[in-house]
């Protein structure tokens, strides 16, 4: 099998989201999703890529790091999220797309970057088997809801895979989103798996509204920020309301940040 991945970007930047908001991260962008959720704003990461042999993707990854070469060899280090065994080491990487596990090679880069001291994390929309990725990355994993138009292909079977030190998120654009995220927290018990992300669906530019994404299904009502933060709090809902720091930082469809 060849030790290829097609590769979007790899930048570095802070980490926007999850537990580890904030924090220095190496983002590597693989090509390729199987999904076309009506949010999407990573639009350009379907088809635009270039193949890197792990061992390039590797150098890249530790070239970027090396500025912090001296953070990552100390006794202790900034501790971040739910983590097992000790602090994380920075900076992160997270394996981001697209969709990573749609390139089987994804799970030996990830082992790989693993076992040379990475803290790594891994966005995944929840479509596909996550039983297989090591043990030691922190799994950031999608449900679904209504207003993606992709609910149908959440792989409910990846729940009893999660582990303390992966994490769940819910985007949320409509009020349907909402009610069903609060369905399936309740009806599945999610907070006593790992921690629950709750995302607002950032509205797309112009540019960034790729035709091939799916509509939002008729009758639905838009959700704002403010009205979405006052639900969490009045439903004491168990979960982290995030807003994507990188959006807020830079322009919401600027590229490599």
């Amino acid at each position: 099998m060849s030790d290829t991945l097609v590769i979007n970007e790899i930048y570095l930047s802070l980490q926007g989201e999850s537990t580890f908001a904030g924090l220095p991260c190496i983002f590597v962008r693989l090509t390729a999703c199987n999904l076309r959720c009506s949010y999407c704003d990573t639009a350009y990461a379907f088809t635009e890529g270039a193949k890197k042999t792990l061992a390039e993707v590797q150098m890249e990854v530790d070239r970027l790091a090396k500025p912090f070469e001296r953070m990552r060899s100390a006794p202790s280090a900034v501790r971040a999220g739910p983590v097992e065994g000790g602090p994380a080491k920075l900076p992160l990487v997270e394996l981001t797309g697209g969709e990573p596990l749609l390139q089987k090679n994804s799970l030996p880069l990830m082992k790989r970057l693993c076992d040379d001291g990475f803290t790594v994390l891994l966005e995944t929309s929840g479509a596909l088997d996550i039983s297989s990725v090591d043990p030691r990355v922190r799994r950031i994993m999608d449900l679904k809801c209504p207003s993606s138009g992709e609910t149908a292909r959440n792989r409910w079977e990846n729940l009893p895979h999660l582990k303390s030190t992966d994490e769940i998120k819910f985007v949320i654009g409509t009020s349907e989103d909402y009610q069903w995220t609060k369905k399936q927290i309740a009806e599945h018990k999610l907070e006593t798996i790992c921690p629950l992300l709750i995302s607002w669906v950032h509205p797309l530019a112009p540019e960034q509204q790729d035709k091939s994404l799916k509509k939002v299904p008729a009758g639905q009502t838009r959700i704002s920020l403010e009205a979405l933060a006052e639900n969490i709090i009045a439903d004491a809902l168990p979960v982290r309301f995030q807003v994507q720091l990188h959006k807020v930082i830079w322009a919401p469809n600027q590229r490599g940040v």
